[in-house]
């Protein structure tokens, strides 16, 4: 399996198939029993453990289906989280979380609590969040599952627009076929293997 740079990858198949296995591998959380994992042409499986996080914490961005946000703290402080270990100063912290949140569209919610959000809204901070440290890779584990059909489009069309501007690569589980249309490519596992591979046309119909 190859992932090119800029690509928007979705990632499908029944439950157990391995679709959470093979995003944890590419997020470097879990390690290939067999072969290898080459990150930018590095051999991920070399790599010591405070060599992965910090692999993890400079060239990935994760987003979840629980949006797995600071409850008490504003959407900019959330934002902020991922400068603040890596030790970045308070004024171009909040400057990098200001420009974050207006790629989402929430540039006007700076200061508002998750609980004074809605579900799309908290979605949108949790991807500013993962965007923040402007990482070349974005893994999104069902980033809709949590949504309504309206907010789950929502979304798809901000990740896509990221996509497009940035140039960024995103690899997507997901379980549905309208959320996975919105890549360009397709991965499909079953029983742990890799079964189908195309465009979403190909492997969805």
């Amino acid at each position: 399996l190859q992932i090119g740079s800029g690509e928007f990858v979705a990632v499908m198949g029944p439950s157990g198939s391995g679709k959470s296995t093979c995003m944890n591998i590419l997020g470097c959380l879990d390690t290939p029993t067999s072969g290898d994992y080459l990150f930018r042409g590095v051999s991920v499986s070399s790599l010591k453990r405070d060599e992965l996080a910090l692999l993890r914490r400079h060239f990935m961005g994760f987003v979840f289906q629980s949006f797995n946000l600071l409850p008490r703290v504003s959407a900019l402080n959330n934002v902020e989280l991922p400068l603040v270990y890596e030790g970045v100063r308070p004024q171009e912290r909040r400057q990098r979380a200001r420009a974050a949140l207006a790629v989402v569209g929430l540039e006007d919610r700076a200061s508002a609590t998750p609980n004074q959000l809605s579900g799309g809204q908290q979605q949108r901070v949790a991807i500013a969040r993962a965007l923040v440290t402007e990482p070349p890779l974005l893994l999104a584990d069902e980033p809709t599952g949590n949504l309504d059909t309206a907010r789950a489009t929502e979304i798809m069309q901000v990740l896509s627009d990221i996509r497009r501007e940035r140039g960024i690569t995103i690899v997507m589980v997901t379980h549905e076929a309208d959320i996975a249309a919105f890549a360009e490519r397709v991965l499909y596992f079953v029983d742990g293997k890799l079964v189908r591979d195309g465009s979403p046309q190909e492997v969805l119909r």
